[in-house]
This record gives C-alpha cells, sequence and structure tokens, in this order.
C-alpha cells in the first residue's frame, strides 16, 4: 500500500504550515485567548485558504476533498494549537453534504465553504456523558416546521456560531435539526475552556429549527467519527510540536556544565515520547483511512484509535511538562499550552476510559458471533 502523499496532499500541507507559520504565532493566539479564546478573523483567514470547504463538494462551492486532506490540514493546525474550531467545520460539512434535504444543503453548504457560516456540532448533554443514544432534548412538530426544547453543554464557540446541528428526540426516534443562533428561544452562555479556546451552554426553548434528517442516530455517529479523526490528526500535530519544543529545551538546557540532551536516562525518554508519537500517528493514519467504511467497522476504527491516541497524549505531555520541570507548567512558557491542548483533546469524543469500553464491547460481541 502507498502511503505516500500527493503532490496536492503536499501543497495542501505546506500552504496550511506557511500560515501557522507567519499569521498564527504564538503572541497572536495568547492574545486571541484574552480576548476570549475564538478570533472571527483568524477563521476567516482559514476560509480564504479554502478549508472550510475542504468536505463540501464543488457544486456548493467547496474543495471537495476527503478524509486524508482533513488528516493533513488537521494536522498542521495542531502544530499550531490553533483555536479556531475547523474540526467542527468539517463535521458540519459531513453531515449537511451527506443527511440534509436538497434545500438545506442550498442554504448552508455554500456558505460554510466561503466562511461567511460557522455551523458547529452541539450534541453533549450532562447525563449523557460520551452516550449518543442519550438525549433530553425533544423536538415537536408545528405545523410544516419543528421546535426544539433543551439544553446542550460545551458546545463549541457556542455564543459565536451562526448555526448549530442539534440531536433531539422526535416521536422517540434520535433526529438531527439544525437551529439557527439568532432564532427566537435560543439562548447561549460562552466561557473559557482549559486550553484557552471557547464553548458554552446552548438553551433552546421552544426554539424553530430545519429537519436535517430523522435517521439522527446513524447521522450522529458519522459526525462524532469526523470529529474523531480530525482529534486523532491534530492531537499528532500537537504531540510532534511538544517534542520538538522539548528536544530544543533539553539541547540548550544546562546542569553539571552540560546540555541535559547529553544525560542517557533522559534520552530514554525522549524516544519513548517518540515511539508514543509514532504509535499514534499510525493508528491517525488509520482513523481517516477508515472514515468511509461500513458503520461498523468505522466505529470500531475509530474506538481503537482514540484509546491508543489518548494513552500517547497523555504520556508525551506528561513527560514534556516533567523534561522541562517547573518552567513546564507555566503560562508564560509555550510547551505549557500544548499540555493543556493534549489533556483536552484526550477528553474530546470520549476520553481513552469509555473508548476502551467500547473496543472491549465490540470484540464481546465479536467474540459471540463466532462462538
Amino acid at each position: 500500500m502507498d502511503f505516500d502523499f500527493s503532490d496536492d496532499q503536499a501543497a495542501l500541507r505546506d500552504a496550511v504550515q506557511k500560515w501557522v507559520e507567519k499569521a498564527y504565532t504564538f503572541e497572536r493566539r495568547n492574545a486571541i485567548v484574552a480576548a476570549g479564546g475564538f478570533d472571527r478573523a483568524a477563521y476567516g483567514e482559514l476560509a480564504e485558504l479554502g478549508l472550510a470547504g475542504l468536505y463540501v463538494s464543488e457544486g456548493d462551492g467547496g474543495l471537495g476533498m476527503g478524509p486524508v486532506e482533513g488528516m493533513v490540514v488537521m494536522e498542521e493546525l495542531g502544530r499550531g494549537i490553533v483555536l479556531e474550531p475547523l474540526a467542527q467545520t468539517l463535521i458540519a460539512s459531513g453531515l449537511l453534504g451527506g443527511y440534509a434535504p436538497a434545500n438545506l444543503k442550498a442554504s448552508w453548504l455554500p456558505r460554510v465553504a466561503s466562511g461567511e457560516a460557522l455551523v458547529v456540532l452541539a450534541q453533549q448533554e450532562r447525563k449523557a456523558r460520551y452516550r449518543l443514544d442519550i438525549c433530553a432534548t425533544t423536538a415537536t412538530q408545528a405545523g410544516k416546521g419543528w421546535t426544539l426544547s433543551g439544553t446542550k453543554n460545551l458546545v463549541p464557540v457556542a455564543d459565536q456560531a451562526d448555526a448549530f446541528i442539534v440531536p433531539a428526540m422526535a416521536g422517540g426516534q434520535l433526529a438531527l435539526f439544525l437551529v439557527e443562533r439568532t432564532a427566537t428561544g435560543v439562548a447561549t452562555r460562552g466561557h473559557r475552556t482549559q486550553d484557552g479556546g471557547r464553548a458554552g451552554d446552548l438553551t433552546l426553548k421552544d426554539a424553530p429549527a430545519q429537519l436535517i434528517t430523522t435517521d439522527g442516530q446513524t447521522a450522529l455517529e458519522h459526525g462524532v467519527d469526523i470529529g474523531i479523526a480530525a482529534t486523532c490528526a491534530e492531537a499528532v500535530g500537537v504531540m510532534d510540536k511538544t517534542l520538538a519544543i522539548t528536544v530544543e529545551y533539553m539541547n540548550t538546557r544546562k546542569q553539571f556544565g552540560v546540555t541535559i540532551a547529553s544525560f542517557q536516562a533522559l534520552r530514554h525518554r525522549v524516544a519513548d515520547m517518540k515511539m508514543q508519537l509514532e504509535l499514534a500517528r499510525s493508528m491517525s493514519y488509520y482513523a481517516s483511512l477508515k472514515l468511509n467504511a461500513p458503520t461498523a467497522e468505522r466505529r470500531a476504527a475509530m474506538a481503537r484509535a482514540k484509546v491508543q491516541l489518548g494513552t500517547a497524549m497523555r504520556f508525551v505531555g506528561q513527560q514534556a511538562v516533567q523534561l522541562h520541570g517547573g518552567i513546564g507548567v507555566t503560562d508564560e512558557y509555550i510547551v505549557s499550552h500544548y499540555f493543556k491542548k493534549l489533556t483536552q483533546l484526550e477528553m474530546s469524543h470520549g476520553d481513552t476510559l469509555h473508548h476502551l469500553g467500547e473496543v472491549s464491547s465490540r470484540m464481546q460481541d465479536t467474540a459471540g458471533v463466532f462462538a
């Protein structure tokens, strides 16, 4: 199997890498964090590169690319610990493009692709934890339309997004709806997240909504799997840069008159970090390549990938801080921000223990089939 990237994929990586290095400096990121954790101008720059339209078809104004291109982009954004939620745009593009009726696609996909509209998935509820089949939000049919009531938590850029994709129970079945933030009955309360980004609570009270699909469980699982693959790729970029920062520090920090990089015990720890990074990179590739697989195969692949990525993120982040010493946890030093990002990504779309349970459950189901 050929794992080399095509010329177009390499050019895409190069373009995103240059933007991160030149336009999204650590100083600019700190300013965005201080201003609330989201910058519409920075998101607009990503859209100008065509990234908001990555998963949108060419007929709807996008690039019509696929999971490998998404992985390439998210890795580079991870290296810059970019706060703007492009992964949410990939999820929204996949859900609207794959499940929405034609009129909804025509209304929203060109705006998503241009960066004019930021649409995010709002599925998390307090009682659901990471389960996708638990939903307290309700949908009521009102004439030819629908209204939604309920509360969603940890919604990315909740008070800044233009619209939300919301799972809700409609007649005992999970369905997906699109709700505009400016609609009546919609209230948001934003807050900063651990990594310096932005999220918030979304409260709906008889809020008008447009139906995306009545097969909400299938669509939601697909959307979350797009998010998991994007999270895995982003984490690889974060870990790659974390390792590079740590090695650079060890090559300059001196103790007993020599650089600490010369200490064999510390070199072994760096080698272990590199091993975890490469294991994570392989599983990130695996997750992206399985995004278009049949549902059961895709879901199992995402759980496996998230277990390996979660293990690697925790190890690489903790080792980086320990090898830096006290400076590694200060806000003034860059590696602490990478550590926070890894900590948050490990919890995104289900933490390691949750997905370990998923892997175990699927293995038991398979054993039962062949028993």
